[in-house]
């Protein structure tokens, strides 16, 4: 049973101090989840005795993201499927697989389409 959850909205460049914080706070990584709507909405829960903590960070297409890998070294797991799934830029992971996490019949198949990508596939 879940007592408690909050989820804080962090900015990018914060995110890595803020697993620092938990790391020291005796929390674990417990999952990162992504999806792609205007922008990449990503997911960082984080749990302690049934407490939940979520960080959500939000990033442009072209935007870097700095691997949590070096606090948490589970994440870079979910960082290399982000990576080989949506195509997000996430760098310094501890064991990066360079888009060879999964074999999948389309590099990036969640990734956003550029504007011109989509109408070429219209055409």
């Amino acid at each position: 049973m879940v007592d408690k959850q909050t989820i804080t909205e962090v900015k990018v460049d914060e995110l890595v101090d803020k697993a620092v914080l938990m790391k020291g706070q005796g929390y674990r990584l417990v999952q990162i989840s992504c999806t792609f709507k205007d922008r990449f909405e990503i997911t960082y829960s984080f749990d302690k005795d049934y407490e939940l903590e979520h960080f959500r960070i939000y990033g442009e297409r072209d935007e870097e993201i700095l691997s949590i890998s070096q606090v948490f070294f589970s994440a870079f797991l979910y960082e290399n499927e982000m990576k080989d799934l949506f195509g997000v830029k996430i760098k310094d992971i501890a064991i990066d697989y360079q888009g060879g996490l999964y074999r999948v019949a389309q590099k990036t198949p969640f990734a956003p389409q550029k504007e011109e990508e989509e109408e070429a596939e219209h055409v």
